[in-house]
């Protein structure tokens, strides 16, 4: 008979990953969600479940996480679930602000048979969690916690009661060579192009060291304020994606029965893992950087954008008992897409698409055609269409401020804009519902926008998606709607519009005002924002690279003229992003003032302007 060596040794073990349905800072629904979750997952046979992050309260409370009464309930709540669970043969990693010896930890329960063996703190907290939790510094052998005795471990790994020679570890920095199973709990946003890396990382950092990775994601529960969460739960193992969850599915729970065998280093998969890092980090710049270049990635990717967006969407109107959902539609590109995502954001929660009120608010600018495709589009999605013509009120509106309603500046246009938002605003509040705002990624970096006009809403759907974007989630939409053929017809003349905010008068019926003869091609501004705020380029850099991208369409000069344009709007025009409204990140960039973008709303441009004054000396 063949001994087996310490090597050969293999053996097997059911573990999990779930994303229980949270509601934000709401400790009791929370447990009873973790509970009935862990019962479900020990009668599949799961040993080793993890939960996300913070569960207990949900990952997105921020500030709150300092305050004494969240954590106490989180405590007790903690306490419900260790006693809810003391049955199972199943150890659980669950997540939870703990309040110890007045510190506040990012921590980790590990819960077995109605013990707290101990809470593991975080010490890999990010910019933004250093302003909600502390670092620790020191261990507690035995002290009280969640009505027993426990320990403080900064040392994350466990060996497990039901075989001592399987390790746990918890989080993916510290890796004991024994460790055989990781815990990985995570609260990482969905965006475009997130879960196939994910995957990727996952399938290639498991198969490093041969071990078994568990991550467990925040799921839908977690606020929407600046991101959407998707319960994207995955299992690697030795290589391989055993387990993943579909984002957004009303069922999180992954299982699977994995080998922990003795660890060892696998160099070839360690060589994929660096190559993999250095491809996100140097992926080639294309002139629309944030899509793939491959039309199967790129219609996957903006149909997924859509999701995200409806499902933000979807959750807000939920929290908010919102009853409608009220939207300025004007025929425009923008406006289409926040209507698509209406649409969806209804079906995911069994809405009437009647309670989807769209406003047509004809003015000065309005044409016929784009009049009559906002009306034509509400139509053929089975949506409510209002029409509101504010000729008269602006005029009023002018004339009680002085303006002779005859001049063409900035007032006329604004006026028209101001008007829009009130008119929405007030039919939101007739209706019980809430306004969706439309404006892009683009307008807010340059600050295309009104103040307090179209600048406003109660939830920004497109906040994150730049104008580039937003013609191609409209494009593959119409082409992948084969059910609704009328939709896709209003979609494709819509697609073929002029961008413009048509607040002048038309010109022979047709429109006046053509944004990118005003402010510049957004294919470069998009190009700009991604090489500013993504890859951190200087103006030079920045330079260089648009003029290697789009040397087969725009001249130097053109390239330069416009970045010029792109430097002093983006740093003037921070105003307007710092009170903008909520709305889901949907690509890799948010200006956010939240979670995004931090600067002052009154920089100065001139270093950055210096430098493009340098480059057009050397250009001569």
């Amino acid at each position: 008979m063949k001994l087996l060596t310490k090597t050969e040794k293999i053996k097997t073990v059911k573990v999990g990953a779930v994303s229980p349905r949270i509601r934000l800072c709401d400790v009791a629904y929370n447990v009873k969600a973790c509970v009935a979750e862990a019962k479900r997952a020990a009668e599949s046979g799961v040993k080793i479940l993890a939960f996300p992050e913070l569960t207990l309260t949900g990952a997105t409370c921020r500030d709150l996480f300092r305050q004494e009464t969240l954590c106490k309930s989180a405590e007790s709540g903690l306490a419900e679930f260790v006693d809810a669970t003391r049955e199972l043969d199943m150890m659980s990693f669950i997540g939870l602000p703990a309040l110890v010896d007045g510190e506040v930890y990012k921590a980790t329960a590990v819960v077995y048979k109605g013990d707290i063996f101990a809470l593991v703190p975080a010490d890999d907290l990010d910019c933004e969690e250093i302003a909600y939790f502390d670092l620790p510094d020191y261990e507690m052998d035995r002290f009280a916690f969640a009505g027993r005795m426990t320990a403080l471990a900064l040392d994350p790994v466990f060996p497990t009661p039901f075989d001592k020679s399987v390790k746990v570890e918890i989080g993916s920095g510290y890796l004991d060579k024994s460790t055989t199973v990781v815990i990985c709990p995570g609260a990482s946003d969905e965006y475009i192009g997130a879960g196939a890396r994910r995957l990727e990382a996952a399938r290639l950092v498991s198969g490093k060291d041969d071990r078994t990775y568990v991550f467990a994601e925040a799921g839908m529960g977690e606020s929407t304020t600046d991101a959407v969460y998707s319960a994207r739960n995955v299992i690697a193992s030795r290589g391989e994606i055993v387990a993943a969850a579909t984002p957004f599915a009303e069922d999180s729970l992954i299982v699977a029965e994995v080998k922990v065998g003795r660890p060892k280093f696998n160099s070839e998969y360690f060589k994929e893992l660096i190559d993999f890092v250095d491809r996100e980090d140097n992926a080639p710049l294309t002139k629309n950087p944030f899509l793939p270049s491959d039309p199967e990635g790129e219609t996957a990717e903006c149909l997924g954008a859509l999701e995200i967006q409806a499902q933000g969407l979807a959750a807000r109107i939920e929290r908010s008992y919102s009853k409608t959902m009220v939207i300025g539609v004007s025929g425009g590109l923008d406006s289409t897409l926040a209507l698509l995502v209406c649409a969806r954001a209804a079906d995911i929660l069994g809405m009437s698409r009647k309670n989807i009120i769209g406003v047509t608010m004809p003015c000065f600018g309005t044409t016929k055609r784009t009049r009559s495709n906002a009306e034509k589009l509400c139509d053929a999605l089975g949506t409510t269409l209002r029409t509101v013509d504010i000729k008269a009120s602006v005029t009023q509106h002018l004339s009680d401020i002085g303006h002779d309603g005859i001049t063409t500046d900035v007032t006329y246009e604004n006026a028209q804009a101001r008007e829009r938002t009130q008119v929405i605003m007030d039919i939101a509040n007739m209706t019980g519902g809430l306004v969706v705002g439309t404006g892009d990624l683009s307008e807010l970096v340059l600050g295309w926008a009104t103040y307090n006009g179209d600048h406003m809403s109660m939830y920004s759907v497109n906040a994150s998606v730049p104008k580039t974007m937003v013609r191609r989630i409209v494009s593959i939409y119409s082409a992948n709607n084969s059910e609704q053929k009328e939709v896709s017809s209003v979609l494709e003349d819509i697609l073929a519009t002029p961008v413009s905010p048509e607040l002048l008068p038309p010109k022979d019926g047709e429109i006046a005002q053509c944004t990118e003869s005003l402010v510049g091609p957004y294919e470069l501004h998009d190009f700009f924002i991604w090489c500013t705020l993504e890859l951190g380029f200087s103006p030079k850099d920045t330079y260089e690279r648009a003029k290697e991208v789009f040397a087969d369409t725009y001249d130097r000069e053109t390239v330069l003229g416009w970045l010029r344009v792109f430097v002093r709007r983006f740093i003037s025009q921070q105003f307007k992003r710092s009170c903008m409204p909520d709305g889901p990140r949907v690509s890799r960039i948010s200006v956010s003032p939240r979670t995004g973008l931090s600067m002052p709303s009154d920089a100065s441009a001139a270093v950055w302007q210096a430098e493009l004054d340098e480059i057009e000396k050397e250009e001569k």
